[in-house]
């Protein structure tokens, strides 16, 4: 009778050793786990990027297209570096533009290939940062 008692004291103690050695555990991983990045606030990315205005110019198919743009830089260093650049940034969209057809641009997938192709472009600019993301902010199909 006393040999059961001692063996299910001592079954009971582990059992509730265990349960607070992993209840431990877990709060442990959870407050000292590692949060993950969150992307930059709206704030951030305003505050790094470009207003490409209005550019007018012709497509391969022959039509014309009006389109502005906005490019999220990754600093802004890369913000003022792209700004002095603007000139090359143009140059860079017309020519991407009139390698284009209107079926191109019609559709999303066009577009953001177009969005696409810009950053690479954009990107082997660069020497002081980084293109995160071209946003087109119009865009004019005649």
């Amino acid at each position: 009778m006393k040999n059961n008692k001692l063996v299910m004291t001592m079954l009971i103690l582990l059992v509730a050793i265990t349960l607070v050695g992993a209840v431990a555990l877990v709060v442990v991983l959870k407050v000292s786990g590692e949060e993950k990045p969150k992307g930059p606030t709206i704030d951030e990315v305003l505050e790094s990027s470009v207003d490409i205005p209005e550019i007018t110019t012709n497509l391969a198919s022959d039509d014309f297209i009006r389109i502005s743009f906005k490019i999220q830089t990754d600093s802004k260093k890369a913000k003022e570096e792209l700004e002095k650049r603007d000139f090359q940034v143009r140059n860079i969209i017309i020519h991407e533009l009139s390698e284009k057809k209107t079926e191109d641009l019609q559709a999303s997938q066009g577009k953001a290939s177009l969005e696409e192709a810009l950053k690479g472009k954009l990107n082997a600019l660069m020497q002081e940062g980084k293109v995160e993301k071209v946003y087109i902010t119009g865009s004019l199909l005649q």
